[in-house]
């Protein structure tokens, strides 16, 4: 089992729980016509996101694949057309959680905390970044 987080375009989802939870449902179908290991497929904004995050936490899969796949640093990557969803080692998920949510901030893109808190966070037009809502399941 591992420590989940994802990043995503704060246009592509929801802002209410219920259907945030609803859409991402639907994105980890993995049902979009490509490569989910490849981050050729997802935004701009998204893809400069991811390769700041490799320097740091290397990639697992994909063409930017480490070898060094021993590494407690080594991370999945799953690359949809507005999102990407992270896989850690539990035993970084506060390392990942804090650098994930940072990069996320800067680079002004969602953070969802999936495996922890359901957090959603999102930046704010005034430059502000802060949890928009916690994601709940049906029910």
């Amino acid at each position: 089992m591992s420590y989940d987080l994802m990043v995503l375009e704060p246009l592509s989802a929801p802002r209410e729980p219920r259907a945030f939870f609803a859409w991402f449902k639907k994105v980890a179908e993995w049902g979009e016509p490509h490569s989910y290991d490849d981050p050729a497929f997802t935004t701009p904004t998204l893809r400069a996101w991811y390769h700041d995050m490799i320097k740091t936490l290397p990639a697992m899969n994909g063409p930017d694949a480490s070898p060094n796949v021993d590494s407690d640093l080594i991370t999945g990557y799953t690359c949809a057309s507005t999102s990407i969803y992270c896989d850690f080692r539990w035993s970084r998920a506060e390392f990942a959680y804090d650098h994930v949510k940072t990069l996320a901030r800067k680079h002004r893109l969602g953070f969802f905390d999936v495996s922890d808190t359901g957090d959603v966070w999102l930046p704010g037009k005034d430059g502000s970044y802060a949890v928009a809502f916690r994601a709940a399941g049906p029910g």
